[in-house]
């Protein structure tokens, strides 16, 4: 065979193996990990996370996938373990061979990986609330919620506009309620406020009518600041309520869900909090760019469960359409593009908030995220 026939066939057969390989790829699913606790303390947090992964999997295979891959979906349930979490998330690099991670229902769970995720270099969106999560800044790490921090500066603001000056904390042991704790004693001076009582609880604890107590004697106290997730704010709003303590009760968007306000019944009656605007959808003005967002996820919820959806799992959704959106843009699942393109993510309106992420914000939300809602007649409304 001659010199240039030889290159023909040479050429031929390279370019057949290029268009072999690329539909190879392009029939294999893009795989994405999760971690979150679905049973546990934080299980209110981690299930509506779990069933909106589920749905929108779903729905995105059910349109033709991303860039013509479907997606697949490995879930593990950590408990709220951190020794757990740690556990799932090496599989799921190591064994499951994801392209990206999406999870860590809290604070504690997500840091407990975050070194083993930057070690390993893979996309890592987090849905915890702490803001230890993204500050300092890692390069593989991200979130979705809005941090402790803005809640907290939300809660403080409005305590400083109704003449509140001295307060008692209670925050839990958790990694959020420990990063809150942290952000509330930094954050008080600003507001003018004084943190007249600083007492703490563990998620297990039946009863913390003895820390509540302590607060409620403090000289002075003229609010009562709850900062935790779970089953646990819940019990300390009963036993508040049990103790006749008429103060204002405040909590942060560790309660952001109906669940709450099942657990407490008529004590959560008056509660104010800080969270992102799923939870007042309804109250929200036409004009609002988050309220087709919030309207469409919620009524996409309800039609699959039968439910009402939490403000928890909204977060989910939005870590998914960012990752979706950002493979997009990537053309592909390489790691360091998919990476890349989620940091320059602009302007992306989900249930928690614009987006606008950069590679030293790695979350993207500014303090217009968070709303101050109240209980009012079992419901979550604005506030007056």
């Amino acid at each position: 065979m001659c010199a240039p026939w030889r290159r023909a066939v040479q050429l031929a057969t390279a370019l057949a193996g290029i268009v072999l390989a690329t539909a190879v790829m392009a029939q294999q699913p893009i795989r994405i990990g999760s971690f979150l606790s679905t049973t546990g303390p934080a299980s209110f947090l981690g299930d509506p996370e779990l069933k909106t992964l589920k749905l929108y999997v779903e729905k995105i295979n059910a349109q033709g996938g991303v860039l013509g891959r479907k997606l697949e979906l490995a879930v593990y349930d950590d408990g709220g373990d951190a020794a757990k979490a740690n556990g799932f998330v090496k599989r799921l690099i190591e064994s499951d061979k994801v392209d990206l991670i999406i999870g860590g229902t809290t604070t504690g769970t997500t840091m407990a990986v975050v070194p083993f995720v930057e070690a390993a270099g893979i996309p890592f969106i987090s849905l915890a609330g702490g803001i230890v999560v993204i500050e300092p800044p890692r390069k593989w790490v991200f979130k979705t919620p809005g941090t402790d921090r803005q809640s907290i500066e939300r809660i403080f603001g409005d305590m400083k506009a109704r003449g509140i000056s001295k307060i008692g904390l209670l925050s839990e042991t958790s990694g959020l309620g420990q990063s809150s704790r942290q952000e509330a004693f930094k954050l008080a001076p600003r507001y003018g406020i004084t943190l007249a009582a600083d007492e703490t609880y563990a998620q297990k604890d039946t009863d913390v009518t003895p820390q509540l107590t302590r607060i409620r004697n403090a000289p002075g106290v003229q609010a009562v600041l709850v900062v935790g997730l779970g089953q646990g704010p819940a019990l300390a709003t009963r036993n508040y309520d049990q103790l006749g303590v008429k103060l204002p009760l405040y909590h942060t968007h560790g309660v952001a869900a109906l669940d709450f306000i099942e657990l407490a019944g008529k004590s959560a009656e008056g509660v104010r909090l800080a969270s992102p605007a799923l939870i007042v959808a309804d109250d929200l003005p036409a004009g609002d760019p988050q309220k087709p967002v919030l309207v469409a996820y919620r009524k996409e919820y309800r039609e699959r469960y039968g439910e009402e959806p939490a403000t928890f799992g909204g977060y989910a959704y939005d870590a998914l359409a960012i990752a979706v959106e950002s493979i997009k843009r990537a053309g592909g699942t390489d790691r360091e593009k998919v990476r890349a393109a989620i940091e320059s993510t602009r302007d992306h309106v989900g249930t928690a908030g614009v987006f606008n992420l950069s590679a030293t914000d790695h979350m993207g939300l500014d303090l217009s995220s968070f709303r101050m809602i109240e209980v009012r007649g079992g419901e979550f409304h604005l506030s007056k």
